[in-house]
């Protein structure tokens, strides 16, 4: 697995950019650690957890960047999702992709992103 993804707002990403650190969402804070997900495990991710919300953007990390604090741990379906334990360090993203809604209310993740 070499790459990792955050689900997060267009606020709480442009405001981290500020920081220079990502703390993670409300849930984040509430669980102890940062929730990413598989790119396997992102389509699910998204349908139950950001149903119809807009200004989200899909952040990727390189797993041997963050490495260091990144637990393995079994969550939904029994599988092994990736949890960071501390803040993430925004210049660490690899790369950032928008997550936008069609006219239908659905996410659509960008062209090509799973292929």
């Amino acid at each position: 697995m070499s790459f990792v993804y955050k689900i997060c707002s267009k606020n709480e990403w442009n405001k981290a950019i500020i920081e220079k650190i990502y703390s993670g969402s409300e849930v984040d804070n509430r669980d102890g650690f940062i929730h990413l997900s598989t790119k396997k495990q992102l389509k699910e991710t998204v349908a139950k957890h950001f149903k119809g919300q807009e200004n989200l953007l899909i952040i990727c990390f390189r797993v041997l960047k963050i490495k260091d604090k990144l637990k393995w741990e079994i969550s939904r379906n029994e599988e092994l999702f990736p949890h960071y334990h501390g803040n993430l360090e925004t210049n660490k993203a690899e790369e950032i992709y928008n997550l936008n809604l069609n006219a239908n209310s659905v996410h659509e993740f960008p062209e090509n992103f799973f292929s």
